[in-house]
């Protein structure tokens, strides 16, 4: 029980993917951390929200890949996907099927791979000769990482509990801070516990500890005018990347179409026609449904948290109902669990040193001249409900340390979601292993702030690079010939 008084080197608020990269890398380094969680288990959206898959991309070594290997070490809790059934792909319909005629699969098909390994899953971006035929690239080289919640929060706390420097806090939530001139003293908990820290990671994925400490946030999509982006809209909207929530089926004998709940529709009331679903098949055969989208963002943003995630609910059962209905095959299946966070993707971003933008991620790597790189990606500009295509990006981008430095605060960094992106550039830079390599550099640059007795923004990014090199985290691509041999003897 930590008590009133107590005081750390640093404090992590939110055990999501950020959160754990932080408070992980700073407690192996020696620094004595606390780790706050509002939820019943670590993992964020990637445990309780259902979003049990890493999703194909550079940048996935480092922690996550640590993760993997103790995952590896427990039968039917990870595999390595590859595309199956997919509604673009030729033959299966002539284009999107916004009505669902004639489709033989109601979306796209992860399906676990026993042939593919780690290395494997660390690419996501298309050579452009083949974007015309993205589908077709997609089928022979994409590749995630779906695991089970369950061990993946077992396997993180036996990594904490190794250190003998973290104290994990569950069910727990952030009530308040007090910052002043930049500087985070301490923070109220849901408790009743006031803690104090010399250093403070925001991994709680909106950004919740900056915003309470007073930092500049933006939410909605930015305007042009804001960072100069030739994808943004003129003026600023008030919308975010749609939600979803997902839920799990179990494997079943015999085949039955379940009841709908009383009070619930089988038509889709909230649309004209039914949404598509991407189906991740967990190691053990059980399949992870994530409808596209379950709720726009202007909705979301309007019924706020309680009772969209109700609303969600109602919706899950509709879309069920008619997956069964039209598409025989998921009769073998029952209703198993409906996760207990809604997914959100988009909501406060924290106004940083920098601000990574569309023609940072457009550019790539090799035009960005930033000197601080501390993590790569190379997920495409997926604005979920904003209109527009999915564009993939032609190369791996880097992410600066200063996207996590706030602006004007000395003891505080970012390291979700809601970290120094526009909404374009968090479209792409959202995903699981990102924002745990986010967290891996943040609670290096906390140890690093520690031994040279500077602030946090001072860190001296050679020193900080240095350090996730030692730790074998991605900075460049294609992985280096030291890095790569790392995996495959290790995968």
């Amino acid at each position: 029980m930590i008590q009133t008084s107590e005081s750390f080197d640093l404090a992590v608020i939110g055990g999501g993917s950020g959160g754990i990269g932080a408070a992980l890398a700073a407690a192996r380094r020696g620094l004595n951390v606390v780790l706050i969680e509002r939820g019943h288990m670590l993992g964020g959206t990637a445990t309780i929200g259902g979003v049990n898959v890493w999703e194909m991309g550079a940048g996935g070594t480092g922690i996550p890949f640590d993760i993997y290997q103790r995952l590896k070490q427990i039968p039917d809790a990870v595999g390595i996907y590859s595309n199956g059934r997919h509604f673009c792909l030729p033959g299966a319909h002539g284009g999107w099927p916004h009505d669902m005629t004639g489709v033989s699969f109601p979306g796209g098909e992860n399906v676990v791979d026993p042939g593919r390994q780690y290395i494997d899953t660390l690419r996501r971006h298309v050579p452009e000769e083949f974007l015309n035929d993205k589908w077709l690239w997609a089928k022979e080289n994409w590749h995630g990482v779906p695991f089970e919640p369950d061990a993946f929060h077992s396997v993180v706390m036996d990594m904490f509990s190794e250190t003998g420097n973290c104290a994990v806090r569950l069910g727990t939530a952030l009530i308040g801070a007090d910052a002043q001139d930049g500087i985070v003293r301490k923070a109220t908990l849901s408790d009743g516990h006031r803690i104090s820290a010399t250093s403070w990671v925001d991994g709680t994925g909106c950004g919740a500890l900056c915003r309470m400490s007073g930092c500049e946030q933006l939410q909605g999509i930015d305007s042009k005018g804001a960072f100069g982006e030739d994808g943004a809209p003129d003026e600023h909207i008030e919308r975010v990347n749609a939600p979803t929530l997902i839920f799990r089926v179990a494997k079943t004998d015999t085949p039955e179409v379940e009841p709908l709940p009383p009070g619930i529709p089988a038509d889709f009331w909230w649309r004209d026609t039914p949404t598509s679903s991407c189906v991740n098949h967990y190691p053990n055969g059980d399949r992870n449904i994530n409808m596209l989208p379950t709720m726009e963002g202007p909705e979301f943003l309007a019924l706020g948290w309680e009772k969209a995630y109700a609303e969600c609910r109602r919706r899950i059962h509709c879309h069920w109902h008619f997956l069964q209905t039209n598409f025989p095959e998921f009769q073998y299946f029952r209703m198993h669990t409906i996760f207990p966070m809604l997914g959100v993707r988009e909501s406060w971003r924290t106004v940083c040193d920098k601000m990574l933008t569309e023609g940072d991620i457009v550019g790539g790597l090799h035009q960005q001249t930033d000197p601080d790189i501390i993590a790569i990606a190379d997920h495409s500009l997926d604005r979920h409900g904003q209109g527009g295509a999915c564009p993939e990006v032609l190369f791996p981008y880097g992410i600066p340390y200063r996207c996590l430095v706030p602006r004007g605060y000395r003891n505080l960094l970012i390291a979700c979601r809601g970290a120094g992106f526009s909404s374009i550039a968090a479209s792409s830079a959202r995903l699981s292993r990102t924002m745990m390599q986010l967290g891996q550099a943040a609670g290096n640059a906390v140890v690093l702030a520690r031994e040279l007795g500077c602030p946090l923004p001072a860190v001296n990014p050679q020193r900080l690079r240095e350090r996730l090199c030692e730790e074998h985290v991605q900075l460049e691509f294609p992985l280096t010939d030291q890095l790569q041999a790392y995996i495959v003897a290790n995968q």
